[in-house]
């Protein structure tokens, strides 16, 4: 089968890691599903994966990828449930796809019977391989682990990525007042007109505010910290810009400020997250589709960071 897939690793310049070629094809095993593919997203955790952080090179070649939409052996048309294994009962210790099993980025995917939740029939499969990282991890952030309810104010750091993009028009879907950082003005005003009550240059003062969405790190740390409301909570799911210097940790006590942290979202949590948009209308904001061959022009546009929205690559 055609998969995107990381042959070697490149620290410096993650697309020169980066073959789309020919790779085997899953095997069907007990308790496993074989599901051909229909659309695969892509996200930051791939250009990662290129550039060696979180794989050996034993692991190699490791099929990219953690999110899917497609359809089953009999028919059933599904989402994939990125999260491998970490669940009670489960001898399998959690990973997401393309760390420890072949990822997405491929014709077929073969993941535990368990990780696949059905596609909504409102949801094309476009929308739905949108969801399983980038939206999973904003619907926990939001409402699983930041547990924000209608009327509060969310601050979400770093405008125009899959993730913010998700959190705004969730957000604003569920009665939140959403606030908004970017450096690009462009930017601030389409998370505007998604729903986003007000867009602010990275760093500017805002409100304070009850619940922040931290994924950027380093860049925009000290400012979440100060942002945030006495009392309040800042949920971390990623440090693209990387880890924070200092912690702050004198503002953290003297503030009482909870900080939480997450990984993408449960099997529960895709299937809550698929129902709300199948009853609300709310879609992911789709930036752009590739073919599965052009996967390199696409990785280069998520690396680039000219996305609003979410990539997609279709086999």
């Amino acid at each position: 089968m055609i998969a995107a897939y990381a042959a070697r690793f490149s620290p410096d310049d993650p697309l020169a890691a980066l073959e789309v070629g020919e790779q085997p094809a899953p095997q069907a095993r007990d308790g496993w599903t074989v599901v051909d593919v229909r659309a695969a997203a892509l996200n930051h955790h791939d250009l990662w994966s290129l550039r060696g952080v979180g794989l050996r090179e034993q692991q190699l070649p490791m099929v990219l990828g953690t999110d899917a939409a497609g359809v089953t052996a009999d028919g059933r048309e599904v989402v994939v449930h990125g999260v491998i294994g970490g669940v009670a009962g489960q001898d399998e210790p959690r990973s997401l796809l393309s760390e420890r099993y072949p990822g997405t980025l491929a014709e077929q995917v073969a993941v535990p019977s368990w990780n696949l939740v059905d596609k909504p029939a409102e949801l094309s499969f476009v929308e739905a391989a949108c969801l399983p990282t980038a939206w999973l991890t904003a619907y926990r952030m939001l409402f699983t682990t930041g547990r924000a309810t209608p009327g509060q104010r969310v601050l979400v750091q770093g405008a125009g990525g899959g993730l913010a993009t998700a959190a705004v028009v969730l957000g604003a879907a569920a009665g939140l007042d959403v606030v908004v950082t970017s450096r690009s003005a462009e930017r601030r005003e389409r998370a505007l007109a998604l729903g986003a009550t007000a867009a602010v240059e990275t760093g500017a003062r805002v409100p304070r505010v009850d619940l922040v969405l931290e994924s950027v790190g380093r860049a925009t740390w000290s400012h979440s910290v100060r942002s945030v409301r006495p009392g309040g909570t800042i949920v971390v799911a990623g440090a693209t810009s990387g880890d924070a210097e200092p912690a702050e940790l004198q503002r953290i006590f003297f503030q009482e400020i909870s900080v939480l942290g997450t990984t993408m979202g449960s099997r529960d949590d895709l299937q809550h997250l698929l129902a709300f948009l199948a009853r609300t209308g709310v879609r992911p904001l789709v930036d752009s589709t590739f073919p599965l061959v052009r996967a390199a022009d696409a990785l280069g546009r998520l690396a680039a960071g000219d996305q609003f929205g979410k990539i997609v690559l279709e086999p």
